[in-house]
């Protein structure tokens, strides 16, 4: 187990540093093969109306002159060791891990994103919480009673939670419980000041993402507990005597978790990387707004920072689940 461990670390090591070379390609490599040349990519980093001093220092810093893989070797080395820019009569020093230096605000990525990093991760994991205990119990109970009143109910709600899209829910749950019923608060307070205040502005946002993932989640369980029941490890279970309760949980739910939990490590390494709806709709000071503000202003160093910051949770999300695995269903500890 700890050679698999090793090797899954390894290879995601590996694998987040492909997402950055083709990440830096894509925004460093891609527009020179479209025929721009140096000093239009400079100006895209400044905005409008530069001088030509301020296109020769855009160019010198980020070594637009140079070629890509120098560029690549530069970014990497900052990201490890810090990085020194040259702005005219001053110079900024970006600490490691230097993610980039925004031009047009004259701040650091990452000090940025490690400031919102706490409002998505309280948004994420709230929301993951609702959606997975009211996704998997609903499927289960479904699967257990197919054809009843209640599985038919639960699974038009779970299509309508599909069916809906985030900023219609959003709005909907912003005018009910904060304008027409005025429940909870608007404006997002840290976890460390007022955790009943955390929690009560970030009701709304986790039960809108929670209805449309437990949808999701509920349609999958009840799908993988209706085959797994079927299955004869159940009816040697059974012919043991064992409490049927004991069968669900322990047996058939367990063997029925590997799709859970693989789309449930997807869904949480992306919504980590940033919420971009969600934190739009409630106003959410997250790194999903922070990438909508680099898109926004067209400030590449931001929206870069934002891209590996996504990928490097959506890569750490799939090793947690290749390690879970074992844990969930023994058949894979055999294998």
């Amino acid at each position: 187990m700890i050679s698999y461990i090793l090797r899954r670390t390894v290879a995601a090591v590996l694998l987040l540093l492909v997402v950055t070379a083709v990440t830096f390609a894509i925004f460093f490599l891609l527009p020179r093969l479209a025929g721009q040349t140096a000093d239009q990519m400079a100006q895209q980093y400044i905005g409008k109306s530069p001088s030509a001093a301020d296109i020769a220092a855009v160019k010198h810093n980020l070594g637009l002159d140079d070629p890509v893989y120098v560029q690549y070797w530069h970014f990497i080395k900052g990201v490890v060791t810090g990085a020194t820019y040259d702005l005219g009569p001053t110079t900024a020093h970006c600490d490691a891990p230097c993610f980039g230096y925004s031009f047009k605000t004259h701040v650091e990525v990452w000090p940025q994103l490690t400031s919102r990093i706490p409002v998505t991760l309280s948004l994420a994991l709230g929301a993951a919480v609702l959606w997975l205990v009211s996704g998997v119990l609903i499927g289960v109970v479904s699967a257990l009673k197919p054809g009843s009143f209640f599985d038919r109910s639960f699974m038009g709600v779970a299509l309508a939670g599909v069916s809906l899209p985030m900023f219609f829910t959003g709005q909907l749950a912003l005018f009910l419980f904060t304008v027409q019923w005025p429940i909870f608060g608007r404006d997002y307070v840290p976890f460390t000041e007022n955790p009943a205040q955390w929690a009560n502005t970030l009701f709304p946002a986790w039960c809108s993402l929670a209805l449309l993932y437990s949808a999701i989640y509920a349609r999958l369980t009840r799908s993988g507990m209706l085959e797994t029941m079927n299955e004869d490890f159940i009816r040697t279970a059974r012919a043991k005597g064992l409490r049927e309760r004991k069968v669900v949980a322990r047996h058939g739910l367990r063997a029925a978790l590997t799709p859970i939990i693989t789309i449930f490590g997807m869904d949480l390494g992306l919504l980590l990387g940033g919420a971009v709806i969600t934190e739009s709709v409630f106003s959410l000071p997250g790194v999903g707004q922070y990438a909508v503000q680099g898109i926004t202003d067209n400030d590449l160093p931001l929206i870069l920072g934002v891209t590996l910051l996504a990928a490097f949770f959506v890569i750490i999300a799939n090793l947690l689940v290749d390690l879970l695995y074992a844990a969930a269903d023994p058949r894979v500890r055999l294998s």
